[in-house]
This record gives C-alpha cells, structure tokens and sequence, in this order.
C-alpha cells in the first residue's frame, strides 16, 4: 500500500476529509502530521524564509516532520483558487515552490494545481492525473473525489453545530463528542481556519474563550449564502475567498442580537488580513469589536489579558443596559 504524507497546515482544516477519503477510496494510506507543537513552530521558522507568514512557516515544520517518514508521496497543492472569480493569497501559491527550495530530502510531490476560476475541465485533468499515481481507472478517481466531497459536507455540517473544523475533523474520524459550555456572553470569533483553529498558532483563544464563560460563534455555523449576500453589499467584490467570508460573517454577526462582541484573529504578515481587518473595524459599529494580531512572538500572558479586559467590557455593558432599563422606583 502506497502512503500519503499530509501536513497538518494551511487548508488542512478546510479540506482534510476530502483529501483523506480521496486517497484512501485509490488504496493508499494517508500519514498526518502531529498536532503543531513549539517544536513545530521553531522547525518551520527554521526552514522557512522570513517573509512568509507565520500560518506558512508552521507549515514548513509539518513538513519538517514528515520528512522523517518512509512515504512514498507528501502531498503540498498548489492552491490558487477553490471558486469561480476568487482567489486564495499568491504565497500559497508558491508553496511547492518554497518547499521545494528548502528541503533537499523529499519525497516526491504531489503538487496538484488546484484552481477553480478557470475552465473545471482543467481542474478534472489535474484531478485524474492525480488519481492516476494509484489506478488507471477513470471511474474510480471520480467515484473517489464524489465520495470526498460528500464527508467534507459531513464534516462541514458537525462545524455548523459550533464547533471549530479542527473539532469536528476529530468527531468525523470517530472521536467522542466535546460537552457543552457553559456561557454568559456569546463572541463572535473570526479569522482564517489555518490560523484559528490551529491551538498553537493561535494560542487556543477559542479555548481561552470558553474558560472564561463565553459561547463562540464562528463563520462555519453561519449559513453560506447569507454570507455571500452580505459580502456583496461592499461596493466593490471581494476577490479573497477567506476575505470575502471574514466580512460577509462580520455583518450577519453585527445583525445577531444575541451576539455581545466581535474579534478578529489575524496574523502578523498577512497582506489581506491587513485590509480584510481595516474593512471590518470600518464597518462594524453596533457591536464591540477586537482585533487580535498574532505571530511568533505573541505571549500567552498579554493575550489572556486582552481577552479578559474584552468579557469585563461586555459584561460591564451588559449590566449597564439591565440598570438603564430599570424604573425609577426600582
């Protein structure tokens, strides 16, 4: 049986049961990379090039890791755009690339192009060539990308219950359920999945969060074409794809009475976060809103600091209301 390696990075945490069930359906075994440790972060900065964002150089130590593997292949697409008319951010596209470059003991890749704005016919060819590394049968690669499309909509519909997508990866391979939390405050929490949902890179904020008595709204339980809607109320289209959602989301959060605030977890380097960020603080004027940038260097004790300071404002708000409603005579 043939093995895939599979770096637990970047669109892992959007696609991983498609990727998983497509192999697997052609016969081979997929290798995963452990969850990102400091030892992951230190490999990818080592190996990677100081531009890149920090999402990318935790990428480069998942490599890093798999490297140490007998595979037979490491999977590392080249992702330029997953819908018609939008794009993913250019670094992603040299990825292969960059690794390429950095490495000089890999396994052979498999460095799909995966680009959906232009002809689907182009996309299919890269599809089948793929599939044709383990069968010859045209048949069984479409049956087996069908049949990843249909767990990745699984997967997608347990994130849409309120958890995160790296959550709802582990019920999907067969984990146990997490409990309730128990919560006061309802946050609404954006930011791309490869940075958000990954616990170290983003210092499980989401965790942090529910610690501290709060429910966590995130883009995966909003419903897609609601989001589309309100992102095309912008006056010019959004070309990101995670862009577009990130403040297509926003507005459907600002409208949701329930919802007491707003964060945005972006990462330090990241060329459309920067706008993505400054759009969504523009526009956003009903409810509370925080922006959370995050690298390398960013420090657990300031970041619960921060994040306390945010459920004090809001429940200090939230009392504040109930007293301002309140009669004269008590």
């Amino acid at each position: 049986m043939k093995t895939v390696g599979m770096p637990r990075g970047l669109f892992y945490y959007y696609y991983y049961p498609w990727y998983k069930t497509f192999f697997n359906d052609l016969g081979a075994r997929v290798i995963l990379s452990s969850p990102t440790t400091r030892i992951t972060v230190d490999q990818g900065i080592n190996m990677a090039v100081d531009e890149t964002c920090f999402p990318i150089k935790v990428y480069f130590g998942h490599v890093q890791e798999l490297c140490q593997y007998d595979l037979d292949y490491l999977f590392v697409p080249r992702i330029v755009s997953v819908e018609a008319r939008s794009y993913i951010c250019p670094k992603f596209m040299g990825v292969p690339d960059m690794i390429r470059a950095s490495f000089s003991d890999l396994p052979p890749l498999i460095d799909i192009t995966i680009d959906i704005s232009r002809s689907p016919r182009d996309f299919q060819e890269e599809l089948y060539k793929t599939g044709r590394l383990f069968t010859k049968s045209r048949r069984r690669i479409k049956a087996a990308y069908e049949h990843g499309r249909e767990e990745l909509k699984y997967c997608q519909a347990i994130a849409a219950q309120g958890y995160t997508m790296a959550e709802a990866i582990d019920i999907w391979e067969g984990q146990e359920e997490k409990g309730s939390w128990n919560s006061d405050l309802c946050i609404g929490v954006l930011g791309h999945g490869y940075s958000l949902y990954d616990q170290t890179i983003s210092l499980d904020i989401i965790g942090r969060l529910r610690k501290m008595g709060c429910r966590v709204l995130l883009p995966e339980a909003l419903p897609g074409e609601r989001v589309e809607e309100e992102a095309s109320t912008m006056p010019k289209r959004i070309f990101w794809t995670l862009g577009r959602k990130m403040v297509g989301s926003a507005f459907i959060m600002e409208k949701k009475p329930e919802i007491d605030g707003i964060i945005y977890v972006a990462c330090f380097a990241c060329g459309p976060d920067s706008f993505i960020g400054e759009i969504i603080e523009r526009k956003i004027e009903n409810k509370p809103y925080m922006l959370l940038v995050i690298d390398e260097h960013t420090g657990e004790g300031g970041l619960n600091t921060r994040l306390e300071a945010f459920c004090d404002m809001l429940r200090r708000k939230r009392r504040q209301k109930i007293e301002d409603n309140l009669p004269a005579y008590g």
